[in-house]
């Protein structure tokens, strides 16, 4: 059931992700809700996965009860804001961002992380 209307793939279940981290070098996951600290978030997402062939773009539903593994990540013990932003490199978090993000502040934590 998705929870999301994005054009991003959105991830339902925790085993869902483990697979999809341990298949994929390069993952980002947005974990959050349709809301204005998200959408733009999501959209830079869309619009980089065209120039990103080497990172895979997922969104998953902070308020799925799925998404505890997101939420209760120690990276993201103290995140206050929406989304939790999640790059993960070889099945490992890289790096963890809460809040809005703009479009430089993602791609440098891809150029950084997931280079």
């Amino acid at each position: 059931m998705k929870y999301l209307r994005t054009n991003i793939q959105e991830i339902e279940t925790a085993d869902e992700l483990q697979r999809i981290i341990s298949e994929n070098e390069n993952v980002m996951v947005c974990c959050g809700r349709m809301g204005p600290m998200c959408i733009p978030v999501y959209e830079i997402m869309e619009e980089l996965e065209e120039e990103r062939p080497g990172v895979k773009f997922y969104s998953m539903a902070f308020d799925s009860p799925e998404s505890g593994v997101i939420r209760n990540a120690p990276e993201c013990r103290g995140f206050m804001g929406l989304p939790f932003t999640m790059y993960y490199k070889n099945g490992q978090v890289a790096r963890a961002t809460t809040s809005i993000q703009d479009m430089s502040q993602v791609t440098a934590n891809l150029d950084q992380y997931l280079a």
